[in-house]
């Protein structure tokens, strides 16, 4: 089965265009690879990435909003390992 990825964000906060923004980029890097995108509206100060239940990014525990090559990165490494990201897998010397 195909990984469902959820992204759970705060209404309140109105993080909406982020969990898009995010959203997106993860469907348009893994397009062959992810089965479900999922976007879960809330409140709380919630900003919460989460591949088949487990836990990518958690705004409030890893501390803010993941640059989206780490998230890229973190995302790739539970659904597609070894498969390279290309210029986001090189070191910054490149």
């Amino acid at each position: 089965m195909s990984p469902r990825i959820v992204i759970t964000y705060c209404t309140r906060c109105q993080w909406l265009l982020r969990a898009q923004w995010y959203a997106g980029e993860l469907l348009t890097t893994f397009a062959d690879e992810i089965g479900e995108m999922v976007l879960v509206p809330t409140t709380g100060g919630v900003f919460r990435i989460d591949v088949d239940g487990e836990h990518v990014w958690n705004r409030k525990r890893d501390g803010g909003f993941p640059d989206i090559a780490e998230l890229k990165r973190a995302v790739r490494d539970r659904i597609a390992p070894g498969r390279e990201l290309g210029h986001l897998d090189r070191g910054s010397g490149s």
